[in-house]
C-alpha cells in the first residue's frame, strides 16, 4: 500500500504528517502528489471530503522547502483561490498544520473584515496567499498586492467558483499572472465549462479523477419526506428532539429562511445557529466554531457552507429546502459520512419542490427512498401552519429594531452592509464578482468581500407569494417578486449555461 513516505516529500512535511497520524494518502492524493511535486499542471476531479486540500498543499510545501527564497514586497509566491471565506480559512489552516516545521509565511484574505490589516500582512510579501476573488481584486486595485511573481496558482472548488459568478474575476486575475507558472485546478465535478477553463489555463495537464461526476457519498443513507411547507418547521423540531442526533447541518434555500428556522428551533428549546451571507464574518466564525466544538449541535446554513467545511462527526444533514441546482444536493449531503463514518441525509420536499427532486434523482442516477413521518409526529394542517406564520409576522420586532425592518438591517431601510460600513456589500460580499464602483453611500468601498451577492439567481422561492410552482426542466421560472438569496439558493441553470457568465 502506498505511504506518504514513498513520494520523497521534504522531511519537515513528513514529520508534520506523522505527528498528525497521517500515513496513507487518499486516492486523489496518491495520484496528484507526484506530478504536482514535479511541477506539472494538474486538473483534479474528486468529490468533496476526499482530501483535495492536502493533494495540493503537500507538494506546494515540498517545493517551497526545496527552493527557499523571499517573496517580493506586496507579492506572493503561491496564490490559492477559494470561492468562500470559510473554505479559505480552512485551506490556510491546513498549510499551517502541514508546514509547521517549515519557515514560510502565509496569510488569508477575504471580505467582511477590515482590509487595512490584510494590507499590512502583505506589505513585506508572503510565500502563500489564500484568497477569495473579490477581496483579491480589492487589494490589487488599491495597489496593496501584485501577482507578478506568482509561481503556483491553485483554483480550488473550480465548479463552485463558476457557479458563484466569478468567471470574469478569474479571467482578470489570470491575465495578471506570469505565463511561466504551475497551475493546479481542483473541482468536485467536471462539466464542460470547467473542461473549457482547464483547456484555456492549463498546459499539458495531468488529469486525475477518482469519483464519477455527481455521485453521492457511499456511506450516506438518504431519504426524502414529503411535507407541505407549513409542516416543515414542526417536522424539523420533532426530529431534532432526538438526543441521539449529536451534530446536524440543516440547509435552507434562502438566508432569511435560515434565520426563520433558527427562531423556530429556539422556540422549542433547541439551540441552533445560522451561517449565511448576511452574517458578519465574526458571526460566521463564532457559529462555525461552536458547531465544531459541540457547544451548538445544530447549524442552519445556506449553500455557502455546502462545500469545503470539514466538520467531524456530522451525523445528519437535513435539507429543509431542496436545492434547485442538483449538484448542490451532492455537496450538501457530502458534509456527513466523512473519513469513513456513516451518515444520514433527510430531505423535506413540498409540492413545489418535486421537480427539484426529479432533477436530483436524474443527476445522481439513483432513486431516493421515501420516508414516513417519524413516530409520534402529527403534522399541522395547512390552515394551522398559515395561522402560525401570520402570528410570526405579527411578532414584535427585537428591541432597537423598527417594525418592518429585518434583523441586521440599518435603520432607514436598505440591505445590511450597504451604506459604507467596512466590508461593503451584503455581509461584506462583493456584487457580481466584479471590481469597481462606489459603495451606495457614495464613499469608496473598503472591500467588496469574497463573492457575488447571494441574490443573483433565479427560480421560485417557496416562501414568496404568487406562483411558486417549481420550474420544469427547460422552462424559465415565473417571476414571483424576487430572486434567490444565496449562492445556489435561487438559481437553476444548466452547466452549459454557466460558461461564460457573471
Amino acid at each position: 500500500m502506498t505511504q506518504f513516505t514513498d513520494f520523497g516529500l521534504a522531511q519537515p512535511v513528513l514529520r508534520a504528517l506523522d505527528e498528525a497520524g497521517y500515513k496513507t494518502p487518499t486516492p486523489i492524493q496518491a495520484q496528484a502528489l507526484r506530478p504536482a511535486m514535479e511541477g506539472r499542471d494538474l486538473c483534479g476531479i474528486a468529490q468533496t471530503g476526499t482530501g483535495k486540500t492536502a493533494a495540493f498543499a503537500l507538494p506546494i510545501l515540498h517545493r517551497l522547502a526545496q527552493n527557499p527564497r523571499k517573496a517580493i514586497r506586496r507579492g506572493c509566491r503561491v496564490l490559492v483561490l477559494s470561492p468562500t471565506r470559510e473554505l479559505a480559512n480552512q485551506i490556510a489552516e491546513s498549510f499551517s498544520d502541514y508546514g509547521k516545521h517549515l519557515s514560510f509565511t502565509n496569510t488569508v484574505v477575504f471580505g467582511g473584515v477590515t482590509i487595512s490589516r490584510q494590507e499590512k500582512a502583505l506589505a513585506n510579501g508572503v510565500d502563500i496567499l489564500v484568497a477569495t476573488p473579490g477581496r483579491l481584486m480589492d487589494l490589487i486595485e488599491r495597489r496593496s498586492l501584485t501577482l507578478e511573481a506568482v509561481e503556483i496558482l491553485v483554483l480550488d472548488e473550480a465548479d463552485q467558483m463558476l457557479d458563484l459568478g466569478f468567471i470574469h474575476a478569474l479571467k482578470r486575475i489570470v491575465k495578471m499572472l506570469p505565463k511561466e507558472r504551475q497551475s493546479l485546478f481542483f473541482s468536485a465535478t467536471m462539466p464542460k465549462n470547467i473542461a473549457g477553463l482547464a483547456d484555456q489555463y492549463l498546459r499539458d495537464p495531468v488529469q486525475v479523477a477518482v469519483t464519477p461526476v455527481a455521485t453521492t457519498a457511499e456511506r450516506v443513507t438518504q431519504e426524502v419526506i414529503f411535507a407541505h411547507t407549513g409542516a416543515k418547521q414542526a417536522l424539523l423540531n420533532h426530529i431534532l428532539r432526538d438526543p441521539a442526533i449529536e451534530r446536524v447541518l440543516v440547509f435552507t434555500r434562502t438566508k432569511h429562511g435560515a434565520d426563520r428556522v433558527v427562531r423556530g428551533l429556539e422556540k422549542v428549546g433547541i439551540n441552533a445557529s445560522a451561517i449565511h451571507g448576511n452574517k458578519s464574518q465574526p458571526q460566521r466564525e463564532r457559529a462555525l466554531a461552536a458547531f465544531k466544538d459541540g457547544s451548538c449541535r445544530v447549524l442552519v446554513a445556506t449553500d455557502i457552507a455546502a462545500r469545503g467545511i470539514d466538520v467531524e462527526a456530522v451525523s445528519h444533514v437535513i435539507n429543509y429546502d431542496l436545492p434547485n441546482v442538483p449538484e448542490s444536493y451532492v455537496h450538501r449531503i457530502g458534509r456527513t459520512a466523512r473519513a469513513g463514518a456513516n451518515g444520514l441525509a433527510i430531505s423535506f420536499c413540498n409540492d413545489e419542490e418535486k421537480a427539484y427532486l426529479r432533477d436530483i434523482e436524474r443527476t445522481t442516477r439513483q432513486k431516493i427512498p421515501v420516508g414516513a413521518f417519524p413516530e409520534g409526529f402529527n403534522p399541522p394542517t395547512r390552515q394551522e401552519a398559515a395561522e402560525a406564520a401570520q402570528a410570526e409576522e405579527r411578532r414584535p420586532a427585537p428591541q432597537g429594531q423598527r417594525p418592518g425592518q429585518r434583523q441586521g438591517q440599518r435603520p432607514g431601510g436598505g440591505r445590511p452592509g450597504f451604506g459604507g460600513r467596512p466590508g461593503g456589500g451584503r455581509g461584506g460580499e462583493s456584487r457580481g464578482g466584479q471590481p469597481g464602483g462606489p459603495a451606495r453611500s457614495g464613499r469608496p468601498q473598503e472591500g467588496r468581500g469574497d463573492r457575488p451577492a447571494e441574490g443573483q439567481g433565479r427560480g421560485p422561492r417557496p416562501d414568496q407569494r404568487g406562483d411558486t410552482r417549481a420550474p420544469r426542466q427547460g422552462e424559465r421560472p415565473r417571476s414571483s417578486g424576487g430572486g434567490g438569496n444565496a449562492a445556489g439558493e435561487g438559481r437553476a441553470i444548466g452547466w452549459l449555461d454557466r460558461f461564460p457568465r457573471s
